[in-house]
């Protein structure tokens, strides 16, 4: 043995004390319990329904919504034909491109969901608890409530101007009323979180659209 050998002899090896091993096994048990929650989460996940059913609030509401959706955007494209103001083209062009990315991803979810874009023998809005036909008396095309007629349709085509401007944000109006009632009702029916949120999300850009375009129709001499 050197000098230096008896001077800093080699511990001898030392056995894990109470503390050292209760830390070991602390360690070990939440890594246990951490997979078993892995584990638990994922089956809870597989057991739950991955779809909403067709006849759901969620799967109405998407197909409802996305037909309510593309008249609004056909009259935004109308109207941006038959007036230059610029006020009213921005608004048209703010409403239709919203509501086409909206519509789009509406169609997509059912898409995923696998569930047809639309249901052979139910009413609009039946989802709602309301009978289609019966409570909201569509006429003319008129399939949803705050939907333009076919006439009126026609009416804003042959409009211009000022004309054009005032038969648009009256349509606009209604309509974005009707859509506002129909998405409220999602956000207490639907089950799906991000839907949901879309819909309230609908409610409160369209309520504050309604008092542009009532401020646009004042503007304009018109109720």
């Amino acid at each position: 043995m050197s000098a230096a050998d008896e001077e800093f002899p080699t511990p001898p090896a030392r056995r894990p004390n109470r503390t050292q091993w209760a830390a070991v096994t602390a360690v070990a048990l939440a890594l246990l319990f951490a997979g078993g929650a892995v584990t638990v989460a994922s089956a809870d996940r597989e057991e739950a329904p991955s779809t909403p059913a067709s006849l759901s609030a969620d799967a109405g509401f998407a197909r409802d919504m996305s037909v309510h959706h593309q008249q609004a955007v056909e009259m935004s494209f109308i109207v941006r034909d038959r007036t230059q103001d610029e006020e009213v083209r921005r608004l048209a062009y703010d409403i239709a491109n919203t509501q086409a990315n909206q519509r789009g991803m509406m169609l997509g979810w059912l898409d995923l969901w696998g569930l047809p874009k639309t249901e052979s023998g139910v009413e609009p809005m039946t989802w709602m608890g309301m009978g289609g036909s019966g409570d909201t008396g569509p006429l003319d095309g008129a399939l949803m409530p705050g939907m333009a007629t076919n006439a009126q349709l026609d009416q804003l085509r042959k409009a211009g101007g000022r004309e054009a401007e005032i038969l648009y944000l009256q349509l606009m109006t209604a309509h974005h009323k009707g859509g506002v009632h129909m998405a409220e009702g999602c956000v207490q029916k639907c089950s799906v979180d991000i839907e949901r949120n879309l819909a309230q999300g609908m409610v409160d850009a369209q309520q504050s659209e309604i008092l542009l375009m009532a401020d646009m129709l004042k503007k304009r001499g018109a109720a």
